[in-house]
């Protein structure tokens, strides 16, 4: 088991722990790697031999992508195989998980608790990488030998797997925000261009903006056009203006956008 810092010490190394953490909050990071900060951390910081993080991309496979040891690596990709451990109890609990010894767990997880065992580890928790009701995936903490982690240490890994969850969600948040941009800019670009056949229609053929979008929306229904498309094959005079005010125009169809 690794020598925890005390007192003084301790408080500036989780300390520390929390600003490297707190890191990806303002700055682009590599999810590996600063994931497996944190299990290298838990290490230094709490009564724990090994530690490991699963995470869950959505697909409902839980992945491995951090872990002190390679032993502990194996453990959790077994965890994963076999479907039953602390990790993926958390997971679905969104709840911390301990076991003090894990040759009292074979009722509760028969396949894991003998491959735990066999790699050396006899106690092991999981706190969740959870923001409110959003749990993100799971910190696995070993001990080669048994008994309970002291409280303080499971508070503190919790704080900083709540400090991680953080920081994931919001690189998550950050693609799907760049996605959702990408697609306004899109339909304001959509929006231009279906402005300007608007302006050709109603000069051809006399009509006002409400009639000229009418006549447009029509054409491209009748059609199966997208909008949008039409629109740009009028502004660039491959659709000749004249074909889309065939359409009869139905002043009650359509309301002005």
């Amino acid at each position: 088991m690794s020598s925890e810092p005390v007192g003084p010490k301790r408080e500036a190394a989780l300390s520390a722990a929390f600003v490297r953490l707190a890191d990806t909050l303002v700055a682009d990071y590599d999810v590996i790697e600063f994931l497996s900060g944190l299990v290298g951390d838990c290490v230094t910081l709490f009564a724990v031999d090994t530690a490991g993080v699963l995470l869950d991309d959505g697909s409902g496979a839980p992945r491995v992508v951090a872990s002190s040891t390679e032993d502990t690596r194996l453990v959790e990709l077994f965890e994963v195989q076999v479907a039953e451990g602390p990790c993926l109890d958390c997971l679905r609990s969104r709840a911390p998980v301990t076991v003090a010894e894990l040759d009292d767990a074979y009722d509760r997880w028969p396949r894991f608790s003998p491959g735990a065992l066999a790699a050396g580890f006899h106690a092991v928790h999981a706190v969740p990488l959870r923001l409110r009701n959003q749990t993100v995936g799971a910190l696995n903490l070993f001990t080669a030998t048994s008994g309970e982690l002291p409280t303080a240490d499971l508070h503190a890994a919790q704080a900083l797997a709540d400090v991680a969850a953080i920081g994931i969600l919001q690189e998550r948040a950050i693609r799907s925000q760049v996605t959702v941009t990408t697609q306004l800019q899109g339909a304001l670009q959509s929006r231009i261009v279906i402005e300007q056949a608007k302006g050709v229609l109603a000069d051809r053929g006399n009509l006002d903006m409400t009639e000229a979008f009418s006549s447009l929306r029509q054409h491209a229904r009748r059609t199966n056009q997208r909008l949008s498309d039409l629109a740009a094959s009028i502004a660039a005079r491959t659709t000749s203006p004249e074909v889309v005010l065939g359409t009869p125009i139905r002043r009650d169809d359509e309301t002005k956008r």
